[in-house]
C-alpha cells in the first residue's frame, strides 16, 4: 500500500463508469464544483477557468444523464452560485434565480428543441420561436421596484439568498433609480460587467497607484459591486444588462423578446444583439454570427443563450431544480493544444475497474497547465470502440507519441488525435495489463464490458480503501476530519479495514489505550477529540445516506432515497430484502415496482446483503438509522403512488409526472398491490387490468386533472 496513489475517477470514460465510480465521481464533483463556485461567487477569485469549470458541470450533467438514479439533492445540478458572503445583509429572493443548462455542440441544441417539443407534445413540424443573445460574463443581479422606485439590489448568491447591494447598485448608471410606467412590482434580473476598455484603464490606475490589478473583467466587475465602501463601486466603470424578471404584478408581455423590449423602454440597457429565431437554423446561424464578432463586442461573453420566446410556453414547461426547461446557454468551445505522451499509468477503482491515464508534458489548454489525461479503457488506446470500429482512423496511442489534447466537455482533458509522422522509432503498442497493478490478482474483461476488472475484491488494497473513502464521503456519512488521506494512513496501519471500525476508534485508539490517536503524527488532544466527536455525531444518519454510503453497485444517491422513500425503516428494507431472495416472491416484485429500480440495480442490492449483510446488520447495530421523510403536502396526492399508463392527451406523460411529483406523489412504473391511483388515458392495457384485479382506484385524464385542480 506504501506510495500507492489514490484512485482518480477522472480518468474513467462517463460510458464506461459503473454505477459506483459514478456515485464516487459525482462526489468528487461535487465537492470540486462547491470550492470553484465559492471562489467564483462569494470570494471573486476563480480557482478554475471557464472552460474547466464547464467541463466539470458537463462531466457531472453527462453522468446524471446516464446513471439518473445517481443524482442527488446536493449536487451541482441541485445548487445555483454561493452562499452570500456573511459581510453583506442577506436578502431573500422571491423568486428563485436560477442557472442555465449548457450545451456545447449543434447536437445538444437540436435536442433542447426536440426535447421542448416532446415534452409539450407538439409535433416536431410545429412553429416554435427562440430569442438568442450573448452570455454575457459578469456577476448576475436582482433589482426590486415598487411603485417605481428601486427598493433594493441583491446578488444572486446560493439563487434562494443573495447578498444585499442596494447602495452599490444604486452607483451604476445602467440602474435606473425610478421607473415610469411600470408595474407596481416588478423584479429586473441581468448582469453587472465591465467592458475592455474600461477594464484596461482600470487596471491601469490600480496599477499606477500600487493597488490590486484584477485577472479579467468579471473579476473586476465582481470585485467591484461586492465592495463595502459604496464610493469605490462608484468610481469603477461597471455596466448592466438586463434580459429577465423575477416576481411581478403583471406580465411585462406575452413573449421574451416583447418582454425585454418593455425593460427597454422602461429605461434598461438591454442587449442590442439579442436576436428572435423561428428556429433550430436560425438559432444556430445566430450563435455563429456572435462567435465570429465575439472579439470585437467589447464586453466577454461565454456563448449565446436560448430562450423559449412564448412565455405561456415557458410556464408550462417550468423549471428543474435549478435550471429551465425552456432555455440553454450555447457554450463556446475550449481550446486545443498537442504535447508529448510521456508515461501511461493505470489505477483501480472501488469496484476493481483499470482506468489508464496519460501523463503528459505540461501543456496549456484553455488557460490551464495540463499534465494528465484519460485514455478511457484499453480500445480506446488501441484505436477501437467497443465494437471493434475504429476511431481516429485505427491510430493506437503509445508512450513518446506527439498527441492532441482538448478539454470541452469533460472534466479532465481528452486525447482527440496522434501525430504518427512524430512517433519515436522502435515504439511498441501498448500491452493492457490483465493482472491488477495495486494486487496482481487477474484482472478480468466480462463479455460486453468495455472496462477490465481486478478479481482480488477486498484483499485488493485499492478497492478496499476507495470503499472506506466512499463510506465517510460527504454525500454518504460525511465525518468531518476523517478525509482521504487520513482513511489511507489508517487503513496502511491496520486501525480500519471496515466502515464499523470507524465507530470503535475511540474505543481502541481513545483515551487510556496504550496505542492513542493523539500520539500518532499530525494529531494532538484537540485534533484527536474533534474526529471521535465527529464519529458520535454521525452515529445518527438518515436511512438514504446510509443505503448510498454502503457502496452498494448500481445504487447511487438518487436510488438509495427511492428505496428508503418506499420501504421507509431500515428494518422493513432489510426484512423486505430478505424475502425478495427468491424473486418469485411479492417482495421482490414489490422491489420491481419502484420507478427507477430495475433488475440489474434490485439484483445487485440483494446480492450485496446476501454477501455482506452480517457485516451491514453489525454496522447498523452501531448507529441509529432515521426512518425516512414522509411528503409533507395538503395536495390529494401527496404521499400517494401513483402509475400512468395509456396515452395522455392533454399533457405529456413527463410533463404529468413532473406535476405528481411536485405536488408530494410518488410515480411509479407498474401497477402492484401499493398503487393507490392509475391514471390511463386511451390504449391502457394490461396495467388497467392489473389495477382491476388488486381493486387500485383508475380514473381517467380528465378525472386525473380534476382531482389537482388542473381543469
Amino acid at each position: 500500500m506504501s506510495g500507492r496513489k489514490a484512485k482518480d475517477t477522472a480518468g474513467i470514460a462517463v460510458s464506461d463508469l459503473s454505477d459506483a465510480e459514478a456515485s464516487a465521481e459525482l462526489a468528487r464533483l461535487s465537492d470540486l464544483i462547491a470550492r470553484a463556485d465559492t471562489a467564483y461567487h462569494a470570494d471573486d477569485a476563480p480557482i478554475l477557468d471557464d472552460a474547466t469549470y464547464d467541463a466539470l458541470r458537463r462531466r457531472n450533467t453527462a453522468i446524471e444523464t446516464r446513471f439518473p438514479e445517481l443524482a442527488h439533492g446536493d449536487g451541482p445540478s441541485e445548487r445555483v452560485g454561493a452562499a452570500p458572503v456573511e459581510a453583506f445583509g442577506k436578502i431573500r429572493h422571491a423568486k428563485r434565480m436560477m442557472s442555465l443548462a449548457n450545451g456545447f455542440t449543434n447536437e445538444d441544441i437540436a435536442e433542447f428543441v426536440t426535447g421542448i417539443r416532446r415534452f409539450l407534445g407538439l409535433s416536431m413540424d410545429a412553429a416554435l420561436a427562440f430569442t438568442a443573445e450573448p452570455k454575457i460574463d459578469g456577476l448576475s443581479l436582482s433589482l426590486r421596484y415598487e411603485d417605481g422606485k428601486l427598493i433594493h439590489a441583491a446578488t444572486r448568491g446560493d439563487g434562494e439568498t443573495g447578498e444585499d447591494v442596494t447602495a452599490n447598485a444604486r452607483e451604476i448608471a445602467d440602474i435606473p433609480q425610478s421607473l415610469g410606467n411600470a408595474p407596481a412590482l416588478l423584479e429586473v434580473r441581468g448582469e453587472v460587467y465591465m467592458a475592455h476598455d474600461d477594464f484596461a484603464a482600470l487596471n491601469a490606475r490600480q496599477a499606477a497607484q500600487g493597488g490590486k490589478t484584477f485577472a479579467n473583467p468579471r473579476n473586476a466587475a465582481a470585485g467591484s459591486l461586492r465592495q463595502l465602501d459604496s464610493t469605490i463601486t462608484g468610481a469603477r466603470p461597471l455596466r448592466f444588462f438586463a434580459y429577465a424578471w423575477g416576481e411581478l404584478s403583471e406580465p411585462l408581455a406575452a413573449t421574451q423578446s416583447a418582454a425585454v423590449a418593455r425593460l427597454a423602454t422602461l429605461g434598461f440597457s438591454v442587449n442590442p444583439d439579442m436576436q428572435r429565431c423561428a428556429g433550430l437554423d436560425e438559432m444556430l446561424s445566430t450563435y455563429a454570427r456572435i462567435e465570429e464578432q465575439r472579439a470585437t463586442l467589447g464586453y466577454d461573453i461565454d456563448g449565446v443563450v436560448y430562450k423559449l420566446d412564448d412565455l405561456a410556453l415557458q410556464d408550462r414547461l417550468g423549471y428543474r431544480s435549478t435550471t429551465p426547461r425552456w432555455a440553454l446557454a450555447h457554450k463556446f468551445p475550449a481550446e486545443r493544444a498537442w504535447t508529448r505522451l510521456r508515461a501511461m499509468e493505470i489505477q483501480v477503482g472501488r469496484t476493481g475497474a483499470l482506468s489508464p491515464v496519460a501523463r503528459l508534458d505540461p501543456v496549456t489548454v484553455g488557460g490551464v497547465v495540463v499534465s494528465n489525461a484519460t485514455l478511457h479503457n484499453e480500445d480506446y488506446i488501441a484505436g477501437r470502440d467497443s465494437k471493434g470500429a475504429p476511431i481516429r482512423e485505427g491510430r493506437d496511442i503509445r508512450s513518446g507519441d506527439w498527441v492532441e489534447i482538448y478539454r470541452a466537455g469533460d472534466v479532465i482533458p481528452k486525447i482527440r488525435d496522434v501525430d504518427l509522422s512524430k512517433r519515436p522509432e522502435g515504439s511498441a503498442p501498448y500491452a493492457f495489463p490483465e493482472t491488477c497493478p495495486e494486487c496482481q490478482s487477474p484482472a478480468i474483461r466480462e463479455p460486453g464490458d468495455s472496462v477490465r476488472r481486478c478479481t482480488g475484491g477486498l484483499i485488493c488494497p485499492a478497492q478496499a480503501v476507495e470503499r472506506l473513502k466512499h463510506f465517510v464521503g460527504r454525500a454518504a456519512f460525511d465525518i468531518e476530519g476523517l478525509g482521504a488521506k487520513q482513511v489511507e494512513a489508517f487503513w496502511r496501519d491496520g486501525w480500519i479495514a471496515t466502515p464499523r471500525d470507524i465507530f470503535a476508534l475511540a474505543d481502541r485508539f481513545g483515551p487510556g489505550q496504550p496505542r492513542q490517536l493523539k500520539n500518532r503524527e499530525g494529531w494532538g488532544d484537540t485534533s484527536a477529540k474533534k474526529l471521535f466527536d465527529a464519529i458520535d455525531e454521525k452515529r445518527e444518519i438518515p436511512l438514504a445516506r446510509f443505503l448510498f454510503a454502503l457502496g452498494i453497485r448500481h445504487v447511487g444517491e438518487t436510488s438509495a432515497a427511492l428505496l428508503a422513500s418506499h420501504y421507509g425503516t431500515w428494518p422493513d428494507l432489510r426484512r423486505a430484502m430478505t424475502e425478495a431472495q427468491d424473486t418469485d416472491s411479492p417482495a421482490y416484485a414489490d422491489l420491481l415496482s419502484i420507478d427507477g429500480v430495475g433488475p440489474v440495480m434490485a439484483r445487485a442490492l440483494l446480492a450485496a446483503l446476501k454477501a455482506e449483510g452480517d457485516e451491514i446488520d453489525a454496522l447498523a447495530a452501531c448507529l441509529t438509522i432515521e426512518d425516512a421523510a414522509r411528503p409533507v403536502s395538503d395536495s390529494p396526492v401527496a404521499g400517494k403512488t401513483l402509475v400512468f399508463t395509456g396515452s395522455l392527451e392533454r399533457m405529456t406523460r413527463a410533463e404529468a409526472k413532473a406535476r405528481a411529483e411536485a405536488m408530494g406523489a410518488k410515480v411509479a412504473g407498474s401497477v402492484s398491490a401499493k398503487t393507490d391511483l392509475l391514471i390511463a388515458g386511451p390504449g391502457a392495457g394490461s396495467k388497467a387490468t392489473k389495477a382491476a384485479a388488486l381493486g387500485v382506484e383508475v380514473m381517467d385524464e380528465d378525472g386525473w386533472l380534476a382531482l389537482i385542480g388542473a381543469l
